[in-house]
């Protein structure tokens, strides 16, 4: 079956358990969204999202004052513990102008004991992220998330189920998550296709997303090109799972195994299953005011496009990020690093180091206001840019934004 008719089962079944919900219980239906509008002075490349090989949001045709995208949720409450919830999108750039991010049933029954759990099926963003926990896939800290959890919200979703069950003691709350799901055997083609971006601008479930013409050119593909993240291709169920602690007063840990489990040999007429896999390990403290997320990820990603040639990229990352909280502002501080090397028996061009430097100040007067400006400097160095007729195999991108986030 292909993941578009997969993806539309669901949302279809998801419409309509959540039309007659919303109709025989209007007063438990909540809406949540908000409207970005956005001051931006870009940096000079084409942005990736663009078919170039800059790796922000932006590029040099994509500054001024513009409306960056409008997100919706729908959350029907059938009953206390069950929920349908499905999160939509309205963007300028996107070419269907309006798509769908997530689409799920949410179940979390009341435990009085020490055991609980929660489940949720459907299509939604993998559980791996302390950064972006808003609506969206947003971030509170910055604009732009992470290297890492850029990459999750552009190439990851599950689209499957997920079980979390959680044993609280007198030494913190342990909890382990699995979970099952299918169409997702593209993920790991913009990293080694690409390398890390940093972006706030996560994959809708029915688009096609560039790729940059110059890394297409190299492989003799037409460009501009595009590729799908949401197919199932060869049939098999990828999987990921986790464990967690968490106390009060101290903080809380992460550690996250994920394999699509794809067949790399595998494709469409379109698109090619990419056999991606890797480890995160996140920890989040706080001290009065002062909150500290870390994260760090290491995988990689293999593909076979004939029977005695494969490709395989080696993929890290890792980030600091601090951020005060001072009531109505908070101030916001992260580092990045990153880079990918690909398997050869020659240094490839397509080795990529890198490093960024984010920071941020948001101003919330009201609860449905927030004004955010942010500045974000990534360095990336890599052998394609020269191969691409560059004069330096270093690129230096800086992005300034000014946000106004009106919330409803």
């Amino acid at each position: 079956m292909r993941s578009g008719q997969v993806l539309l089962a669901i949302l279809l079944l998801a419409f309509c358990a959540g039309r007659a919900a919303a109709f025989n219980l209007s007063q438990d239906v909540t809406l949540d969204g908000y409207a970005d509008l956005r001051l931006i002075a870009p940096p000079d490349q084409t942005s990736w999202l663009q078919n170039g090989l800059g790796k922000l949001r932006f590029g040099p045709d994509r500054g001024n004052l513009r409306f960056v995208e409008g997100v919706l949720q729908a959350d029907v409450a059938v009953e206390d513990d069950l929920h349908l919830i499905a999160v939509g999108r309205a963007e300028p750039d996107q070419r269907s102008g309006v798509d769908a991010l997530e689409a799920y049933v949410s179940y979390r029954p009341k435990s009085d004991g020490d055991i609980s759990w929660s489940a949720k099926a459907g299509a939604f963003f993998p559980t791996i992220s302390l950064e972006n926990d808003d609506l969206g896939w947003a971030s509170p800290y910055t604009l732009t998330p992470s290297a890492i959890n850029t990459w999750i919200g552009e190439e990851l979703r599950t689209i499957g189920s997920e079980a979390i069950v959680k044993w609280r003691t007198g030494l913190g709350t342990f909890s382990a998550m699995g979970a099952l799901y299918c169409c997702n055997d593209p993920a790991g083609i913009l990293l080694a296709d690409r390398g890390w971006a940093m972006d706030d601008r996560p994959t809708a479930l029915f688009e096609r997303i560039p790729l940059p013409n110059a890394t297409e050119r190299q492989f003799h593909a037409p460009t501009p090109a595009r590729t799908g993240e949401f197919d199932e291709i060869d049939g098999q169920i990828g999987w990921y799972a986790g464990l967690g602690w968490q106390m009060p007063q101290v903080g809380k840990l992460t550690l996250v195994h994920y394999d699509n489990n794809a067949d790399a040999s595998d494709r469409t007429s379109r698109d090619t299953a990419w056999a991606t896999q890797f480890w995160s390990l996140g920890a989040r403290t706080q001290i009065d005011s002062l909150v500290l997320i870390a994260q760090g990820m290491t995988g990689e990603t293999l593909i076979v496009p004939r029977p005695t040639v494969f490709s395989k990229t080696d993929f890290d990352s890792a980030f600091l990020l601090a951020s005060y909280d001072l009531g109505d502002w908070r101030l916001s501080l992260r580092g990045d690093v990153f880079q990918t090397r690909h398997v050869a028996a020659t240094p490839s061009p397509m080795n990529e180091d890198g490093q960024a430097l984010t920071l941020a100040t948001s101003w919330s007067p009201y609860d449905w206001l927030r004004l955010t400006g942010e500045w974000l400097r990534m360095n990336s160095r890599k052998g394609e840019y020269t191969l691409d007729g560059l004069s330096s195999p270093e690129f230096t991108g800086n992005q300034f934004q000014l946000s106004a986030r009106f919330f409803f």
